[in-house]
């Protein structure tokens, strides 16, 4: 885990910071949604998340790693194979990834259009293109 001399010292009410310091960014869960369906190799995680970059995509899963949500294996085969899996502490994070996908849904599918909306000048109670 990294550096858990910062985390021991944080106060139980701000148990919320250790989760977002081990799952905040925008990629962290979305890897995760992608692990809990099974074992991945980093091809099939990128192609999973095509606006991630093979740099980034590097960077969330060693520190998802490092946290102990996943496990790296690596099989010594020309070319060389590495497979990612979670880990049990990555896997009871299960029923948060669902409910924040059911959320992410709820929200774009609500607030996105009525933003969209908005945006081109039709706002509750407006018409198109009025001042």
């Amino acid at each position: 885990m990294r550096d858990s001399r910062e985390q021991t010292q944080t106060p139980d009410y701000c148990a919320i910071e250790t989760a977002m310091e081990v799952l905040g960014g925008r990629w962290k869960l979305a890897i995760l949604k992608q692990l809990l369906g099974g074992t991945r190799r980093f091809s099939e995680l990128q192609r999973a998340l095509p606006r991630i970059t093979q740099r980034m995509l590097t960077r969330q899963l060693r520190e998802m790693e490092a946290d102990g949500l996943l496990t790296r294996t690596v099989y010594r085969e020309v070319p060389p194979r590495v497979e990612y899996a979670l880990t049990e502490a990555g896997r009871s994070l299960d029923a948060i990834a669902d409910q924040l996908d059911t959320w992410g849904r709820w929200y774009r599918d609500t607030y996105r259009a009525a933003a969209s909306d908005v945006a081109e000048g039709g706002g509750p109670g407006e018409e198109a293109g009025g001042i």
